[in-house]
């Protein structure tokens, strides 16, 4: 064999080991690459179950708010049809001269008449608050507030370039580079 022959016999081996090297490191970034993808589906499957749940926690809570609502809304209906009957029986009463004061369950009924607007009225209150969305507030922006102080020369520099020198650099710039005076 000639050394030609060796030489390219050489550099075919010397290709062919750069070509196994490089599959090996192939091989081995698609491995990990494989494996981020299994990670980032399994991570997309449970933020998928999460947003069910949350979906499934909504709509229990519509469901209880309904009811409350409801509930709340009998509770009303009870409180002033007791307001109207105590209302008719206030005016088929004879007016008598002295007053009279109320009998207890009377004054405690108009107490828990009181008490039930003014819950009922917080509480529908509440409820149209929970079913508008709320805005949301605006995210402060990075702004200096203060204007930036001056920026005050050192007294070294008036010492350096202050106006009591009546020695003009540019000529002697001029001078030096070559140029025209």
């Amino acid at each position: 064999m000639s050394i030609i022959g060796v030489s390219l016999n050489l550099l075919l081996a010397g290709l062919l080991m750069a070509a196994l090297w490089m599959g090996y490191r192939l091989n081995v970034r698609l491995k990990a690459l494989r494996d981020s993808h299994e990670g980032f589906a399994k991570a997309v499957a449970e933020l998928d179950a999460a947003a069910a749940r949350a979906e499934q926690g909504l709509a229990d809570l519509r469901a209880a708010t309904d009811e409350a609502t409801d509930a709340l809304a009998d509770r009303i209906e009870k409180a002033r049809a007791l307001v109207a009957k105590l209302d008719r029986v206030a005016q088929d009463r004879p007016a008598a001269a002295t007053p009279v004061s109320r009998p207890r369950a009377v004054r405690e009924d108009l107490e828990l008449d009181a008490d039930v607007e003014r819950v009922t009225h917080r509480l529908g209150s509440l409820l149209s608050a929970a079913r508008e969305p709320r805005p949301r507030p605006e995210p402060e922006r990075f702004t200096r507030r203060d204007p930036p102080m001056a920026r005050q020369r050192p007294r070294f520099e008036d010492e350096l370039f202050g106006e009591d020198d009546e020695l003009d650099a540019r000529p002697l710039l001029r001078t030096a580079v070559g140029g025209r005076r």
